[in-house]
């Protein structure tokens, strides 16, 4: 048998860094952690090519004295967990192997100066040996230099990405804990650029939307939430972007628990939920989430850079998001996009006509009837327009008199309609501009509200009762996972009940999903236990099937309105939930400004 040794030292220190520096972002993200840790009011992060050259991370915090640095640099070292309660912990960083990993892999430069001492001190640390140490001229608070990262260790240096791709993944890091500290002050350079720069004392939002997309102010609705949660309470607040302000790639969700940046699964798939019958598939929402949560009731200490966490009730903090996103777009998405696409826009010119001959020219208007129409010939079938002995195409659709607006008509968003248009698009005429609605999109999710409204949205209670009970045969453990949640799946229409180690019993299906495979429906949704905890997956695929029908069941495109009943749709847009977009995301409406139109025709 081999003898068992120690391994060295050097490469102990090695390994460690390998769990918490895999490129110039990971050791990014740990200093600036520190540096909010150690109570930086402003901080200033500076790069060199993408931080394959050198990355630096200067703030104003509480420094520390010599002795302090030279234990700052020794593994499991930390200020930051004042006792062994580390589930309890609150900083964000906290496990002391942060500092003596990079200088382990890097020349790493520290500077420390304590606040009310008139000098600060120096450290250099050559991949792992000090090779220098003496004071230092600097303000109150830390800086750290990174330098030839992986220098000494060409196996891994050659696994790294190219510096456009590091610096991609170092400006995220930053942006992310930007947005978690809007208390605090910071400046991003790479090179000689600086690429933004925030100030302390943002609001949450504000400070979101500086940093993700100016447009998000415009187009995201507040999240203020919270519900009791073990000894405490659970808090979720954040901005959500409209379903109608979406991006092809997931990466503009921002998610935050505790203030700590994470990436994790249960998260991501409690917003595609939330989100689930208001996006398309390859369309994700844009948002940042701040989920703040008793300190027992998350394990932050599953990863070694700690972007991954564990809940101690999964479901319930699934729901609570799922629930508190839903809630939150109801309040403010019967918005749709604040403004039709630019390069829609774009082409709205107006073009020349090309010139006849002199002896042939004449105007299109002559012999055109110019008086009012009456009432009754508004309500006839379009014919086509008798232009100088020339007929043309009968307008589509039925509209108006051309009248002032009535008073009431001023406290209506979405306007009076004019007319349609391709007997898809209604035309309305707002106070403050122009309206133009799609019938079909609009009438669909309002019909998918009417029925969440009758009761057959997420608490299905009507059951579609088999006429001979269903055995569904699966392992014990999952067996086990369905049964403790049969309370749960009969509010939804579900009716199971254990049969034997490892068989269950379907007795009903939920009304809308009376044609679904029992074995298939009960295998999904004990993975989905299995996954998250908890399952919301019964309620997605009746949201699903709730869609297709209100997709059925609404006014088709192509369909003639009279104009009382486009009036009836706009009125009930503007009292339905979510009528903004339609239930794949795209949205029911869009506005032309009355100043947008002026500009068309060159007045303004």
């Amino acid at each position: 048998m081999p003898e068992i040794r120690r391994l060295p030292e050097t490469l102990v220190n090695r390994i460690a860094a390998g769990e918490v520096v895999e490129r110039p972002a990971s050791a990014l993200k740990e200093l600036v952690e520190n540096a909010i840790d150690a109570g930086a009011s402003r901080i200033v992060v500076a790069i060199v090519e993408g931080g394959l050259g050198a990355l630096e991370v200067t703030d104003d915090g509480c420094g520390m004295s010599p002795d302090e640095m030279a234990l700052a640099l020794e593994r499991h070292a930390t200020s930051k967990l004042p006792d062994e309660a580390i589930e309890q912990v609150s900083t964000l960083g906290f496990r002391g192997e942060a500092l003596p990993s990079i200088a382990s892999v890097s020349k790493l430069t520290l500077e420390s100066r304590p606040r009310g001492t008139e000098h600060g001190h120096k450290v250099v640390v050559d991949h792992g040996s000090v090779v220098e140490q003496g004071p230092a001229a600097l303000p109150p608070g830390t800086r750290v230099r990174v330098e030839n990262l992986f220098g000494k260790i060409p196996a891994r240096r050659k696994f790294l990405r190219t510096p456009r791709s590091e610096y991609a993944a170092c400006l995220d890091v930053v942006r992310r804990l930007a947005m978690a500290r809007p208390d605090v002050g910071f400046t991003f350079q790479h090179g000689d650029r600086r690429i933004f720069s925030v100030q302390a004392g943002d609001k949450t939002e504000a400070r979101v939307a500086q940093i993700v997309a100016r447009e998000l102010a415009d187009n995201g609705v507040s999240i203020a939430l919270e519900r009791p949660s073990g000894e405490g309470v659970m808090r979720l607040s954040g901005v959500a972007g409209l379903p109608t302000y979406n991006r092809g790639v997931a990466d503009h969700q921002y998610l935050f628990v505790n203030g700590r940046p994470v990436k994790d699964r249960l998260l991501t798939g409690a917003v595609r939920g939330a989100y689930a019958d208001m996006l398309a598939r390859d369309r994700h929402a844009v948002l940042a989430l701040f989920l703040d949560i008793p300190f027992a009731d998350v394990d932050v200490n599953v990863h070694p850079a700690k972007t991954e966490v564990r809940f101690r009730d999964a479901a319930a903090v699934r729901g609570f998001i799922v629930s508190g996103l839903r809630q939150a777009l109801s309040t403010g998405d019967r918005r749709s996009v604040q403004a039709p696409d630019s390069g829609a826009m774009g082409r709205w010119q107006a073009e020349p006509i090309a010139a006849e001959p002199a002896a042939t020219m004449r105007s299109i208007f002559a012999g055109r009837d110019w008086s009012a129409p009456s009432p009754s010939r508004v309500a006839e079938t379009p014919v086509g327009w008798d232009l100088a002995g020339e007929t043309l195409a009968a307008p589509q659709g039925r509209a108006e008199a051309a009248e002032a607006m009535p008073e009431e008509a001023e406290h209506y968003p979405l306007g009076i309609a004019r007319g349609q248009v391709a007997n898809t698009y209604i035309v309305a005429e707002a106070a403050d501009g122009l309206v133009i609605v799609d019938q079909h999109a609009a009438h669909e999710r309002i019909v998918l509200e009417r029925l969440r409204a009758a009761g057959a949205g997420d608490k299905v209670a009507a059951s579609q009762a088999l006429l001979m009970p269903d055995v569904v045969e699966m392992d014990e453990p999952a067996c086990d996972r369905l049964e403790e949640q049969i309370d749960h799946f009969a509010s939804l229409g579900l009716v199971i009940e254990r049969f034997g180690p490892s068989a269950m019993l379907v007795r009903a299906m939920p009304a809308s999903l009376k044609r679904a495979d029992p074995a298939a429906l009960l295998t999904d949704l004990s993975d989905d236990l299995a996954k998250h905890g908890a399952s919301l997956l019964l309620g997605e695929k009746i949201e699903h099937v709730l869609a297709t029908m209100a997709c059925h069941g609404s006014v088709r495109a192509g369909r003639t309105l009279n104009v009382p009943e486009m009036n009836a749709l706009l009125r009930e847009m503007e009292s339905t939930p979510r009528s903004g977009q339609c239930n794949h995301g795209r949205p029911t409406w869009v506005k032309l400004s009355m100043e947008d139109v002026e500009k068309l025709f060159g007045r303004h």
